[in-house]
């Protein structure tokens, strides 16, 4: 999608659109259309829309508003990029080609501009690519957005949010793609090129290299697959010497559940159990784009899960990088394996001064928050807030579970160190308390459960049905409200 700035209306524009703040209606508005909307019961909540027909200039316009909600509501940013979605979700494939934003009269500052932006942007995204035979009123006609009377610093605030676009729909199509176009070296091929002469270091390890440093836990996963399993990082010095916060990401790029087989039914959607690698990948490239000033590094496990003849077992024991022994009781517990080695290499090899990590780690994280919150578990209070208030601020939102002692305890294994399951209760919390024992020194870390957040089965706020790019905004906002000065 094209976003550009004008001083005026196209002569050719038909579409118009304004956003409204809840209860507040413009004086500007045609009689026809403040009644309309009272009639039609629009009051300005958040992705809310009434769209109907003015006469302008002896032109017969079409306009829509959109809903931003209270504008003392705490999620403010979240509520315009809704604003801005619900345009495009209304004209996305409506035959119309532009649609000219005229912000006179909103209050908005640049960075709300943008927000709205951002919204209408990442809502009218569709990956159409493997889609051949669309009838035209299938296929997406919104191209272009025309923005008028936007107030002073929009254009630079916009260039800021593109590149948080960018992130967001990177995320999405690593998510989107099919495990036979997306597997652990077709994924790091993809982010090599996409981070290209943006200054990030890339570094990646093969199976030879992993296997020296130990990492029996991540390679026993991807023992079943003709795929070569990778270790991503992602580097980017923005801030000066300090040591970096770290960012790592669950990347198993089809999940068939090993040994310990998934039902058939359903399968086809454990393409997107990377999505956790997605969103460190989906991130990383946002924060690179805007040159964040900080230190940064994503890491991501790459893996595929299959059974084979060469598959890890239920009941073999592995040992991980850090020389713990894992005994593998369910071979569909394979993130938390893949994410021992990864975190453990991440604390040798950085040092970094704060560890969050993603994962599609668990379906009982679905059963106790759906698919409305992530699920947050961490050592640190601070840390936990920080993600708190940045899930809030963005609509990537998340909720904070307990660890303890008492849960570690039901991971204790009779011949191991640990094993990968703790039983049918409280799985969530047990998946985390077995990523904790890979934490070292009381480094600051959080574990985001995002299970059931980085697909949908019908469209949400800023998205279609598919992948949603959840993780992108929230790390985003972490890095810039905590860690750039």
């Amino acid at each position: 999608m094209h976003i550009q700035f004008s001083q005026s209306r196209p002569e050719t524009a038909r579409l118009l659109a304004q956003v409204v703040d809840k209860g507040k209606l413009p004086s500007s508005l045609e009689k026809a259309m403040s009644e309309g909307a009272d009639a039609a019961r629009f009051k300005g909540g958040a992705g809310q829309l009434f769209e109907s027909f003015v006469e302008r200039d002896g032109k017969v316009l079409r306009l829509a508003l959109a809903g931003a909600g209270d504008r003392n509501d705490e999620a403010r940013s979240a509520n315009l990029e809704k604003a801005g979605a619900a345009i495009a979700g209304k004209y996305q494939s409506s035959g119309e080609t532009e649609v000219v934003l005229d912000l006179a009269d909103s209050g908005l500052s640049a960075d709300e501009a943008a927000s709205v932006l951002l919204g209408l942007r990442l809502r009218n995204w569709r990956y159409d690519v493997y889609r051949t035979r669309m009838k035209d009123e299938q296929k997406i006609s919104l191209e272009t957005v025309t923005v008028i009377n936007a107030p002073e610093g929009s254009e630079a605030a916009w260039a800021e949010a593109a590149h948080l676009a960018s992130g967001i729909e990177f995320t999405r199509e690593l998510v989107t793609e099919p495990a036979n176009i997306i597997y652990p070296e077709s994924f790091v091929s993809r982010c090599r090129e996409r981070f290209e002469g943006t200054g990030a270091e890339i570094v990646v390890l093969g199976e030879a290299e992993m296997e020296k440093l130990g990492m029996g836990s991540l390679l026993g996963v991807g023992l079943g697959s003709e795929r070569e399993s990778q270790l991503l990082a992602i580097r980017w010095n923005g801030g000066g010497s300090e040591a970096p916060a770290a960012f790592v990401g669950k990347g198993v790029t089809f999940d068939t559940g090993g040994i310990s087989i998934k039902p058939g039914p359903g399968m086809e959607d454990m393409k997107w159990d990377m999505g956790g690698g997605g969103a460190v990948a989906g991130a990383m490239l946002a924060l690179v784009l805007r040159k964040a000033k900080a230190n940064l590094v994503g890491v991501i496990g790459l893996v595929e899960n299959m059974p084979d003849g060469k598959a890890q077992r239920p009941g073999d024991v592995v040992t991980s990088m850090s020389g713990q022994t894992i005994e593998v009781l369910n071979t569909d517990a394979e993130g938390r394996l893949v994410l021992a080695d990864a975190l453990h290499w991440t604390q040798e090899e950085f040092q970094p001064s704060r560890i969050v990590d993603f994962a599609t780690l668990t379906g009982a994280i679905i059963i106790s928050l759906g698919n409305e919150y992530a699920g947050v578990f961490s050592n640190n209070d601070e840390l936990a807030g920080q993600l708190y208030d940045a899930g809030i601020a963005t609509g990537d939102k998340n909720w904070r579970l307990p660890i303890s002692a008492a849960y570690d305890k039901l991971i204790d294994s009779p011949i191991a160190d640990m094993k990968n399951i703790g039983g049918k209760a409280a799985g969530s919390i047990t998946a985390a308390q077995f990523l904790q024992r890979f934490i070292a020194n009381d480094t600051p870390w959080a574990h985001v459960d995002v299970a059931g957040m980085v697909w949908s089965d019908k469209p949400g706020q800023t998205w279609g049905k598919g992948a949603t790019g959840y993780g992108v905004r929230l790390i985003d906002r972490f890095v810039a409200d905590n860690l750039e000065g």
